[in-house]
């Protein structure tokens, strides 16, 4: 099995989730600023919106319209120039919002935890929210363990990672945007952000083991490794779509927004970027 190792790009950010490569950018929620952030390959950073509510989830329209979640307002928002507009209200069924993928139709698929993490509440079951493009929203999967990173796969299949469950859940995407029956895919640690690559690899940030893991056909074949910090979310992007993107935390979950103790790291590997998130 191949193991890589990291360079720092950028660091002195809070707490960083959402990474999403988006012309020619890795666009990130800075979720302790509460800020939509951008980088390039090369560092150079600006923010390109401020979320009151606290942003997390990042995705784009097939117009390229930006979409973030709004994790107290419970809303999914549209970034309009450097301002935010209602894209759906998802309050009346979930209480803590996470992260998300849009497909190619423009539908949404957001993570509902059930219960605010970062506030230290008791765990409770959790749900994935459907968000059509005009707005009307659903629940298509529920009792999930804490659903977080989402990729959707070249053969119509929603993956969700499900932090508290070590598991990857891939569901089949029916043609009306409703969800089949998961494949459970067991994982070796507590997994947060994920990504897919062109090789049908999915990318794995493993919060509770410091690494990121490219799972194949339910098998660890690579690993990148940030020993003493958390890895928390991944994307493949840059010029030819090898350079993964690993976000990494150093401290706990209560300590978010204390310190600016979050950066993003970089490896170049052999599978591309596959479109998805």
């Amino acid at each position: 099995m191949n193991k890589r190792i990291t360079t720092t790009l950028a660091s002195g950010f809070l707490f960083l989730e959402g990474p999403r490569w988006h012309g020619g950018e890795l666009w990130m929620a800075e979720i302790g600023a509460g800020d939509v952030v951008a980088i390039t390959a090369d560092g150079q950073r600006r923010t390109i919106a401020k979320v009151p509510g606290t942003p997390s989830g990042i995705g784009f329209l097939p117009d390229g319209t930006p979409l973030v979640v709004s994790v107290y307002d419970r809303k999914l928002m549209r970034i309009k120039g450097n301002t935010l507009e209602v894209h759906a209200d998802l309050s009346a069924v979930s209480p803590f919002l996470n992260d998300m993928v849009v497909d190619r139709q423009g539908r949404a698929y957001v993570g509902n935890f059930g219960f605010d993490v970062l506030k230290g509440e008791p765990a409770k079951p959790g749900s994935e929210v459907l968000v059509h493009p005009d707005g009307r929203v659903a629940v298509v999967a529920k009792d999930l363990n804490g659903p977080n990173g989402a990729v959707v796969t070249s053969d119509g299949r929603l993956v969700v990672a499900e932090s508290f469950g070590g598991r990857l859940s891939s569901f089949p995407i029916k043609q009306d945007g409703s969800l089949g029956e998961a494949t459970k895919i067991p994982l070796e640690g507590s997994p947060d952000g994920i990504c897919l690559d062109a090789g049908a690899g999915i990318w794995v940030a493993l919060f509770d083991k410091n690494r990121f893991d490219r799972v194949l056909d339910g098998k660890v074949v690579e690993t990148v490794e940030t020993p003493g910090r958390h890895a928390i979310a991944c994307q493949l992007g840059g010029a030819d779509g090898r350079t993964l993107f690993c976000l990494t935390y150093e401290g706990a979950l209560e300590d978010i927004g204390k310190a600016p103790s979050a950066q993003v790291e970089t490896t170049t590997v052999d599978a591309p970027a596959a479109g998805s998130p």
